[in-house]
Protein backbone atom coordinates (compact mmCIF):
# COMPACT_ATOMS: atom_id res chain seq x y z
CA UNK A 1 0.00 0.00 0.00
CA UNK A 2 1.07 3.47 -0.31
CA UNK A 3 0.13 6.65 1.52
CA UNK A 4 0.25 10.16 1.34
CA UNK A 5 0.88 12.61 4.41
CA UNK A 6 -0.37 15.58 4.04
CA UNK A 7 -0.15 18.77 6.45
CA UNK A 8 -1.40 21.96 6.24
CA UNK A 9 -3.25 25.23 7.72
CA UNK A 10 -6.67 25.91 7.14
CA UNK A 11 -8.56 29.47 8.10
CA UNK A 12 -11.27 27.93 9.78
CA UNK A 13 -11.18 24.20 10.81
CA UNK A 14 -15.17 23.73 11.24
CA UNK A 15 -15.57 24.91 7.76
CA UNK A 16 -12.64 23.05 6.47
CA UNK A 17 -14.10 19.74 8.20
CA UNK A 18 -17.32 19.03 6.64
CA UNK A 19 -15.85 19.83 3.34
CA UNK A 20 -13.17 17.45 3.40
CA UNK A 21 -15.62 14.72 5.06
CA UNK A 22 -17.73 15.65 1.83
CA UNK A 23 -15.00 14.84 -0.70
CA UNK A 24 -14.43 11.44 0.70
CA UNK A 25 -16.27 9.51 -2.07
CA UNK A 26 -14.21 11.11 -4.95
CA UNK A 27 -10.74 10.04 -2.93
CA UNK A 28 -12.49 6.49 -3.17
CA UNK A 29 -13.17 6.61 -6.85
CA UNK A 30 -9.74 7.94 -7.37
CA UNK A 31 -8.53 5.10 -5.08
CA UNK A 32 -8.22 5.92 -1.36
CA UNK A 33 -8.69 3.13 0.92
CA UNK A 34 -9.06 5.53 3.88
CA UNK A 35 -7.45 8.27 6.20
CA UNK A 36 -6.55 9.37 9.46
CA UNK A 37 -6.90 12.59 10.29
CA UNK A 38 -5.30 14.58 13.21
CA UNK A 39 -5.04 18.72 13.95
CA UNK A 40 -2.83 20.16 16.20
CA UNK A 41 -3.29 21.11 20.10
CA UNK A 42 -1.35 23.95 19.92
CA UNK A 43 -3.25 25.37 16.68
CA UNK A 44 -7.06 23.27 15.86
CA UNK A 45 -6.78 25.35 12.63
CA UNK A 46 -3.80 22.92 11.49
CA UNK A 47 -4.20 19.35 10.11
CA UNK A 48 -2.28 15.94 9.18
CA UNK A 49 -3.81 13.27 6.91
CA UNK A 50 -2.41 10.15 6.48
CA UNK A 51 -4.69 8.48 3.38
CA UNK A 52 -3.96 5.13 2.50
CA UNK A 53 -4.30 3.85 -1.41
CA UNK A 54 -4.31 1.21 -3.48
CA UNK A 55 -0.98 2.71 -5.56
CA UNK A 56 1.41 5.27 -5.49
CA UNK A 57 0.47 6.38 -9.12
CA UNK A 58 -3.31 7.11 -8.16
CA UNK A 59 -2.36 9.14 -5.25
CA UNK A 60 -0.30 11.24 -7.29
CA UNK A 61 -2.71 11.49 -9.76
CA UNK A 62 -5.14 12.65 -6.85
CA UNK A 63 -2.89 15.35 -5.59
CA UNK A 64 -2.57 16.79 -9.28
CA UNK A 65 -5.93 16.86 -9.97
CA UNK A 66 -7.72 19.90 -10.32
CA UNK A 67 -10.40 18.73 -8.36
CA UNK A 68 -8.64 18.72 -5.58
CA UNK A 69 -7.02 22.37 -5.74
CA UNK A 70 -10.38 23.57 -5.95
CA UNK A 71 -12.18 22.08 -3.16
CA UNK A 72 -8.85 23.00 -0.61
CA UNK A 73 -9.10 26.68 -2.26
CA UNK A 74 -13.12 26.31 -1.51
CA UNK A 75 -12.65 24.42 2.06
CA UNK A 76 -9.56 27.54 3.38
CA UNK A 77 -6.31 25.78 2.83
CA UNK A 78 -4.40 28.15 3.48
CA UNK A 79 -1.01 27.84 1.50
CA UNK A 80 0.47 25.31 -0.32
CA UNK A 81 -0.10 21.58 1.53
CA UNK A 82 3.04 20.12 2.15
CA UNK A 83 2.26 16.29 0.76
CA UNK A 84 5.01 13.41 1.08
CA UNK A 85 4.24 9.98 -0.46
CA UNK A 86 5.68 6.90 2.00
CA UNK A 87 5.62 3.17 1.51
CA UNK A 88 4.98 1.04 4.60
CA UNK A 89 7.72 -0.71 5.96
Amino acid sequence: MSYILVHHKVEDFNKWKPIYDGHESTRKKGGSKGARLFRSKDNPNETVALLEWDTLENARKFVNSPDLKETMQKAGVLGMPEIIFLDEV
